[in-house]
């Protein structure tokens, strides 16, 4: 009987030192969802002399932030490749379907982050900056918005200081830290010459991946 019983303490210890060391190893890589926004039918806001529309846009951000963040050795999923938007032809609710279709390309990603990117406008064409929104009801969110808002104040002209809150469907969604980034205003003639610039997006993108960066303390 002593022997089991010294047996039992032993495997306890063995047992308590590879949970131990298990739980201090990093982890060897990270996911991130990169959901470029609209699509298809949704065109998004409209540029303001170009008439470019924010799907366009949207895309080409999420291609750029998905070459850096890959560079960076970061694995990333795609909510879309290409213009065309994720709903059913046969959807009543278009909307309603690009979204649930959305939301399943997540949870099933297994993602660390989420991150949707847009464009804005505003009736006050005097309106610009790059501007971060997270769920309220997310504490990972919030952090991850304010890093990302940090990196953008810090290394882009015009970015908000301060991340705000938001409801939108693709953060509310998941229990998985998201950000909706709002790139820059369309409806701002300036800014939406910057914004159809290959170096501004790169040099935007950039600025986020140091953001993604400092949230998963890389």
């Amino acid at each position: 009987m002593l022997s089991i019983l010294i047996i039992f303490l032993v495997l306890l210890i063995y047992l308590g030192s590879v949970f131990v060391v298990s739980a201090n190893v990093p982890k060897e890589s990270f996911t991130i969802v990169i959901d470029a926004g609209h699509g298809g039918v949704d065109g998004g806001c409209v540029g303001k002399i170009s008439k470019v529309t924010e799907n366009e846009l949207n895309l080409q951000y999420a291609e750029t932030l998905k070459t850096i963040c890959e560079g960076l050795g970061l694995n990333v999923v795609m909510t879309r490749t290409d213009l065309n938007g994720l709903y059913s032809p046969f959807a009543s609710n278009k909307k309603r379907s690009d979204m649930e279709a959305r939301q399943q390309v997540i949870e099933n990603s297994n993602a660390d982050l989420v991150l949707s990117v847009h464009m804005n406008a505003f009736p006050l064409t005097s309106s610009r900056g790059a501007h971060v929104f997270f769920d309220k009801k997310n504490q990972g969110g919030q952090i991850l918005a304010q890093s990302l808002q940090n990196a953008l104040y810090e290394n882009v002209a015009f970015a908000k200081s301060q991340a705000n809150e938001g409801d939108f469907f693709i953060l509310n969604c998941t229990q998985i830290p998201g950000a909706l980034i709002e790139f820059g205003f369309l409806s701002n003639r300036e800014e939406e010459a910057l914004l159809l610039s290959n170096d501004y997006r790169q040099e935007i993108c950039y600025a986020v991946a140091c953001g993604i960066l400092d949230y998963l303390h890389m």
